[in-house]
């Protein structure tokens, strides 16, 4: 995955986690009712998603940001899910459902994001792997 993509990646939690303590009211808003302490659980959220987003910066830490991030991501969903059922309003206007629905959707896109970039395998990376498990050493052909 190229690094433009790594780094748009990375922004996009950083930005999302800040946007948690600069503006919580949306994300309060959708916090399932069942969910205890939900100021404390938003901005944990938005924590979590930061050090996830700063993970996928760093080699040694972007295979951990990645499970991180995808088990944030399968953790955030019951909220887009109330969200439909409740509505959601961002700086004083209500989102039209269709935006709402349009965010499950869009929460696998990411989903296959963070995999990629995190925890999938280049071409390059498959290729010495496959050498290897035929005893071919990959300097041989200089890849």
């Amino acid at each position: 995955m190229s690094s433009l993509s790594r780094l748009a990646l990375a922004l996009f939690f950083i930005v999302a986690g800040i946007a948690h303590f600069i503006a919580p009211a949306p994300y309060l808003a959708i916090m399932p009712p069942y969910i205890p302490w939900p100021a404390e659980i938003v901005a944990l959220s938005g924590i979590a998603e930061i050090l996830g987003g700063l993970g996928i910066l760093f080699r040694s830490t972007r295979r951990a940001a990645g499970w991180w991030l995808i088990a944030l991501l399968v953790a955030v969903f019951p909220a887009n899910i109330y969200a439909i059922s409740i509505g959601m309003v961002i700086g004083g206007h209500d989102l039209p459902g269709w935006m709402l629905w349009a965010r499950l959707p869009l929460q696998l896109l990411l989903l296959i994001w963070v995999w990629r970039v995190c925890l999938g395998r280049t071409a390059h990376q498959r290729t010495r792997m496959l050498l290897s498990e035929r005893g071919w050493k990959a300097s041989h052909l200089r890849l």
